[in-house]
This record gives C-alpha cells, sequence and structure tokens, in this order.
C-alpha cells in the first residue's frame, strides 16, 4: 500500500511546497488521495502528530512516499532515525525529488548519501532562519514597522464597542469583520478600563460606590459594551 505524507510550516507556502502542489504530485505518484495525510507544522520540531501516527501503523512492503526532503525531515539525526526505523519493518521510502523518487538505497552507500542530503536540508534551514532575523532586524529600524498582524485602527474598536451595546458578538464581528475571539479581548479591556475609571470618581460619604454605578452598563454573557446605558 503506498501512503502520502505533506507537510508545510505555515497555511500559506512558497511555490512548490504549498499543500495542493504536494498533494498533486503525490497522487501523481500512484497514491490514493485517502491515503495521503496532510499536515501543518513547523520542520523545526520534531512533533509531528499526524506523520507519527501514519509510520506507526505502516506494515511490511507499504510505501511511504514525500515530495521533498525537508518535508520529510530537517533535523539529520531524526531523519536516519526515521529511515533506519522504517527499513527495519520492511517499508519502502521514496523522496521525489530524490534519484528521480526512486526507493531509498539501504546499502551504506545509500545511507552516506542521504546523511549527506539530510545534512545540507538543515544547513539550508539554518541559512533561510539567518536571512529571515537579519531582515527582521532592519525592518524593526524602519519607522512605522510593526510585526506580527495588523493593528486594527482605534476608530474601527471604538465603533465595534458602541455596537455591542445592543448587538450581540456575532452580530457585531459580521459588521465589522473583527473576529468574536478579538471583540471579546477588546471588550474585556474596555470594562477593565471603565471600571478603574470608576473607582477613581471622587464620592461624598453615603453616595454610590463603582459597584452600584456598575449595574449602569447592563453587562450579559453575550454583550459586554464599553459605554453606559442611558437611564430613562
Amino acid at each position: 500500500m503506498k501512503y502520502g505524507y505533506a507537510r508545510v510550516s505555515t497555511l500559506i507556502q512558497v511555490k512548490g511546497n504549498s499543500l495542493e502542489e504536494q498533494t498533486s504530485e503525490l497522487l501523481d505518484a500512484g497514491v490514493q488521495k485517502e491515503n495521503i495525510i496532510t499536515e501543518q507544522f513547523s520542520g523545526k520540531t520534531t512533533k509531528r502528530p499526524l506523520f507519527n501516527q501514519l509510520i506507526a501503523r505502516l506494515q511490511l512492503g507499504d510505501e511511504l512516499i514525500c515530495c521533498k526532503l525537508d518535508r520529510f525531515a530537517r533535523n539529520a539525526e531524526d531523519g536516519l532515525r526515521i529511515v533506519r526505523q522504517l527499513m527495519d519493518k520492511g517499508i519502502i521510502i521514496r523522496i521525489l525529488n530524490i534519484a528521480n523518487g526512486q526507493p531509498l538505497d539501504n546499502s551504506p552507500m545509500g545511507q552516506l548519501v542521504f546523511t549527506m542530503l539530510l545534512a545540507f536540508a538543515q544547513f539550508e534551514r539554518a541559512l533561510i532562519l539567518e536571512r529571515t532575523a537579519a531582515g527582521k532586524a532592519i525592518a524593526r529600524t524602519k519607522e512605522g514597522y510593526h510585526e506580527g498582524r495588523p493593528r486594527i485602527p482605534k476608530a474601527k474598536i471604538d465603533h465595534a464597542m458602541e455596537l455591542l451595546v445592543s448587538n450581540s458578538f456575532k452580530q457585531v464581528a459580521e459588521m465589522t469583520g473583527i473576529s468574536i475571539a478579538t471583540l471579546k479581548r477588546y471588550a474585556k479591556v474596555y470594562r477593565d478600563n471603565e471600571i478603574a475609571r470608576l473607582k477613581e470618581v471622587p464620592r461624598k460619604p453615603g453616595s454610590q460606590g463603582p459597584e452600584d454605578e456598575m449595574s449602569l452598563f447592563g453587562f450579559t454573557k453575550n454583550k459586554q459594551p464599553g459605554r453606559p446605558v442611558k437611564k430613562k
């Protein structure tokens, strides 16, 4: 039985490494679609749950096919361990970009070649990480640089908090395009800021405290507005 394994580090990969392209190559290599395992996991870690489950169920005479060596393993030590483990079980291993996709040779020379290729893959990854780190360091020196996801404009957040007074999180998410998780996070920040503000307001003896005034906000499980509800 032929099994294919495709992996990406992120949802968006450069040309030749996307899940769609890898899946297409595996299908062309004769792997049935239901036998192709896809996974999103960084190659810098050996924690690949679906891959580990796949190799655990492979049996004598089965074939494991990957498109590229860096999809199979980035760490030379880990790669050799997996190859030995599979070959000892009688599993055939094919890397489509090595030797025209011919099965890996278990001879001393074949193991030497595979070890060298793994070492080059690990070296290439180290260079990529180094170049990425250098690029980020240069970008941080430029004005307006922000690492990570783009920030949501404050005006848009304020508008969303106003909408929460009379709409649910789901409704506001649909209206603004802001995720429910982000809305809840900002709603908590707005609520905490409002509570802190109330606690700082000077009061005469016997007047309402912050806990009493919090009842003006109309908090519910589904709505956490950042502005008080006006009394009629």
